[in-house]
């Protein structure tokens, strides 16, 4: 398989992060030009969140039907172009068409990236290890895309609308990368009712609960760090500018804990206790961010949360994966990752309309019994699914 597979595979879970963050990244901005409060940002997010939900379920099953080449064209496509949307949209109407858009191009990223990593980085034999390191450029992308806004918005002088259309641009050179590479062949046997069968499996359905509580975890940080930052900051000159660093060092924790767990070899073998560790420190984190009256703790916590959430998501992938043949990851990726949005699309949203007169520490509460929730699911998943299943 040429390298350009996997340089693809990374690129699309970069760009995943950038849609995912994105909205965190402009959420001053944007509400701002558009005239909305938190609770309809929150609606925002919820549509981008939602409609990845939705998706999602068809997108996995179609990559073990179709094949990874139209799905990554596909992405790369759409994800572009709700960026331009987005970037010259005039009223919150056509924001949310744009979230929209969003949230198909990324579930087609997301699935082509997250489905191919395990198979072409470390000869396919450690997928949680493999899932680690590729999703460290997940973390990249949380990173570089704060710092960027930042750069854009505050060095250049440029206007929100036109960083994004940069970001739409750097989309469309990624898709050349997916046009000119080849693919692994998928099974011309696979079946859609394959993709039910998995339904019952009980490895599957922990899995996509976890995932419920960690997405829920990790997109109400990105969402909302930036505001949290600036309501502890005072609204002073240099909050918006500062804010922004701070989700960036959101971002360089996550990526720093993923490239740091994808040296750990034989990974998916402990992969469970991994889950359970790293959910009992975020909920430290989220207290810590409850508590926090000066900007150094809230920091502090920020930085502990970003190098607990890092290695979560890709350890739940890569262990559900290794239970199962290759030619079903689309579809249980479709599955456990639908559902892992629903949290996503939820609980971001009520911390934002709970937050609408108040602040956003008031509302963290919410994070810190997901966080718990899924402590309790990792140690449930350590107790099933531990022979190989077949479909």
């Amino acid at each position: 398989m040429k390298k350009t597979t996997a340089v693809v595979a990374l690129m699309a879970v970069f760009t995943l992060a950038v849609c995912f963050i994105i909205l965190g990244a402009i959420s001053v901005e944007l509400m701002d030009s558009l005239g909305i409060d938190e609770g309809q940002f929150g609606t925002l997010a919820m549509g981008l969140f939602l409609t990845s939900c939705i998706v999602q379920l068809v997108i996995g099953p179609l990559v073990d039907k179709l094949g990874y080449k139209p799905i990554a064209i596909l992405g790369f496509v759409v994800t572009s172009g709700s960026m331009f949307l987005l970037a010259n949209a005039t009223d919150f109407n056509l924001a949310l068409m744009a979230c929209i858009l969003l949230g198909v191009g990324a579930m087609s990223l997301n699935t082509v990236g997250n489905t191919l990593i395990p198979i072409v980085l470390f000869e396919g034999k450690d997928p949680a290890r493999a899932s680690n390191f590729g999703n460290a450029f997940f973390g990249l992308g949380y990173v570089l895309t704060p710092f960027l806004f930042v750069f854009f918005l505050n060095t250049l002088n440029l206007s929100y609308r036109t960083s994004l259309s940069i970001l739409g641009g750097l989309v469309l050179v990624f898709l050349i990368f997916a046009l000119m590479t080849s693919y692994p062949q998928v099974s011309t046997g696979f079946k859609f009712s394959m993709a039910f069968k998995l339904l019952s499996k009980s490895t599957v359905l922990i899995a996509a609960l976890a995932l419920f509580c960690y997405i829920a975890l990790e997109v109400s940080m990105g969402t909302w760090i930036r505001t949290l930052m600036e309501q502890l900051w005072g609204g002073t000159a240099n909050a918006a500018y500062s804010a922004g660093l701070v989700l960036s060092v959101f971002g360089v924790a996550m990526m720093v804990g993923r490239f740091a767990t994808s040296t750990v070899k034989n990974l998916t073998a402990m992969g469970t206790r991994v889950i359970a560790v790293m959910a009992l420190l975020s909920l430290v984190a989220i207290v810590l961010m409850i508590v926090a009256k000066s900007p150094a703790l809230a920091i502090a916590a920020i930085v502990l949360a970003g190098l607990a959430f890092a290695p979560i998501f890709p350890t739940i992938v890569g262990v559900t994966f290794a239970k199962f043949d290759s030619s079903l990851y689309g579809s249980i990726f479709g599955i456990i990752f639908a559902v892992g949005l629903l949290g996503g699309t939820f609980v971001p949203k009520f911390i934002g309309n709970l937050s609408v007169g108040s602040t956003i520490q008031q509302s963290l509460p919410i994070a810190a019994v997901m966080a718990a929730i899924l402590f309790i699911f990792a140690l449930i998943m350590g107790k099933v699914g531990k022979k190989k299943e077949t479909e």
